[in-house]
């Protein structure tokens, strides 16, 4: 037996050491990464500071996309002629660069005009970038601690508001850190661009990045603190409902140029496919031609936003598309400008796309009184007006951004003009978004004041029933007597009788009502006393009759006077 337990004991013994030996192995890696600098090993130590996070997600950011753009850059390099692209590899890297600098819309000098006409589709890729490394950032910063914890409900007022300042303030530092380190290496890549043929603009070039590194990067920090319906609710109410009603009425305009997009290109394919045989592209250029067609789709979904506001757009100076005609010229020979409609007058039928920015103003308008309805029915119109004016502001800053030069002499002027679309959205929105706003905000009061009165009539319902139920019992047993009431003798004269009869003339056999009513109404309740005649009563010495004419003063006598003796 001794054997036996000697042999469980050791057992046990050989089983804690190795629990030991695998918790010390658990716990290596740990103890080993702390040691390297900037790597903490607990969760309670502090984490890199914000700006050296925002610094190693820029140069990360960076290196990625320069990557892909040069990748695709060489296999451009390796189809095209020699010489296109440049000497050599630098040259490859070169056109990489200027590349990477047209995807933040950032423009290029060239002899005789400048290039402002670049894909915004490009633009997708830096953006997913950013939003990647500004994930990256919060969490080596550890911002999820860093952000104020969530608020219980029934907080009062001024904390919640303390909170949502402190998370903008955190999110705004966030962007900053990844925008400023980002501009900077930006600058020295404009510096490396450049060329004897094409030169980019270095500050257009550091303020296009600072911008879009700043938005993606502080979308991407407020995106840890919760679902994006929780990122809305960091905004004030009113700036909330703005803000997604111009999202709604963006929506629909550039969904609506989008459909007429893809309905031109339908109807107009051979046409496309013609252009296309005409430049006779090989496998690889033909692969590259529809990446850059693609790339340049999201202009054309914009200008299309822009015919159906009106104002339209022009390939070149002296030339319009819009639904009242077309004027054209000599057009660049890209296929997809294939899809563009034939010079002269259009169709009727085609002016009803001008209704579009209209229905989108009424949905706009509607979506900001649901979310911030105002007590007064002035107000409603008004923030759906100022709706309509920040969209036409958005529509503008997308119509600039969509069009621009592309060289100099006729095609100095491509795209929409940004100032009309601006006045065009502004009018048909705002007007439409004030009506439709003003009309919500009507019945959300009404429906609100409607359900608060049934709400009270429902809470006093149960009161009511009581006290009928209650006062029904008590004159069944007797504790309520249900006494009708007579009438006194005599005219009782209302307020209203006061008024406009005349005061009824007194004379000297004048007898006081009110007493004589007082002993009917004793005798009444009282009938077992034997009724005793009133004594005499002396007349009145204080009452002159109004027919007295010997030179005496004529009194007027208030009826109710007995009533304050």
């Amino acid at each position: 037996m001794r054997r036996v337990s000697d042999g469980r004991a050791a057992k046990l013994e050989n089983i804690g050491n190795v629990t030991a030996l695998l918790d010390q192995l658990r716990s290596a890696p740990r103890s080993v990464f702390s040691r390297i600098p900037g790597v903490s090993g607990d969760d309670d130590e502090p984490r890199r500071p914000l700006p050296v996070s925002g610094m190693l997600a820029a140069a990360w950011t960076l290196g990625v996309g320069l990557a892909v753009l040069t990748t695709l850059t060489l296999v451009g390099w390796i189809a095209a002629p020699r010489g296109a692209l440049g000497p050599g590899l630098p040259g490859v890297f070169r056109t990489a660069a200027q590349l990477w600098l047209a995807a933040h819309h950032a423009g290029f000098a060239i002899p005789g005009g400048r290039v402002g006409l670049l894909p915004v589709g490009l633009m997708v890729l830096p953006a997913l970038l950013l939003y990647r490394g500004g994930l990256w950032m919060a969490r080596d910063a550890d911002l999820r601690l860093r952000l104020p914890a969530r608020l219980p409900k029934g907080t009062p007022k001024d904390v919640a508001n303390a909170r949502r300042r402190a998370q903008l303030v955190l999110v705004a530092q966030a962007g900053i850190s990844l925008a400023a380190p980002y501009a900077l290496l930006a600058g020295g890549i404009a510096l490396v661009a450049r060329n004897d043929i094409t030169q980019p603009f270095i500050g257009e070039a550091v303020l296009s990045h600072f911008v879009l590194a700043f938005l993606a990067g502080s979308l991407a920090v407020a995106r840890t603190i919760g679902p994006w319906r929780v990122m809305l609710k960091l905004l004030p109410e009113r700036v909330r409902s703005l803000v997604v009603g111009t999202a709604v009425a963006l929506t629909i305009m550039l969904t609506a140029g989008l459909a007429l997009v893809l309905g031109a290109i339908v109807v107009n394919f051979g046409k496309i496919t013609e252009l296309s045989g005409v430049l006779a592209p090989e496998l690889v250029g033909g692969l590259l031609l529809a990446l850059v067609q693609a790339l340049y789709l999201l202009n054309t979904v914009i200008w299309g936003m822009a015919y159906i506001t009106g104002p339209g757009f022009a390939i070149g100076t002296g030339t319009l598309v819009a639904p009242t005609g077309v004027h054209l010229g000599t057009v660049p020979t890209l296929p997809i400008l294939g899809a563009l409609p034939d010079a002269g007058p259009m169709s009727p039928w085609m002016m009803s796309v001008l209704a579009i920015p209209f229905a989108a103003g009424a949905v706009a308008g509607v979506a900001v009184a649901r979310i911030a309805p105002s007590p007064s029915y002035e107000v409603a119109p008004l923030w759906g007006f100022l709706c309509g004016l920040v969209t036409g502001l958005s529509a503008g800053f997308l119509a600039a951004l969509s069009g621009g030069p592309l060289g100099g002499a006729r095609l100095s002027a491509v795209g929409p003009s940004a100032w009309e679309v601006t006045l065009s959205v502004t009018l048909e929105v705002g007007v439409a978004a004030g009506i439709s706003a003003g009309i919500a905000n009507w019945w959300l009061i009404s429906r609100r004041r409607v359900a608060l009165a049934d709400k009270v009539g429902t809470a006093a319902a149960p009161v009511r029933k009581a006290g009928a139920v209650i006062a029904k019992v008590a004159g069944r047993v007797g504790f309520a007597e249900q006494v009708e009431p007579k009438p006194l003798p005599g005219h009782w004269m209302d307020a209203t009788e006061c008024e406009t009869q005349p005061i009824p003339v007194i004379r000297a056999d004048w007898t006081d009502e009110h007493d004589a009513a007082t002993h009917e109404t004793l005798a009444q309740r009282r009938p077992e006393e034997p009724a005793k005649p009133d004594p005499p009563r002396p007349p009145r010495r204080d009452i002159v009759d109004e027919s007295d004419d010997k030179g005496g003063k004529v009194i007027y006598l208030d009826p109710y006077a007995w009533d304050r003796d």
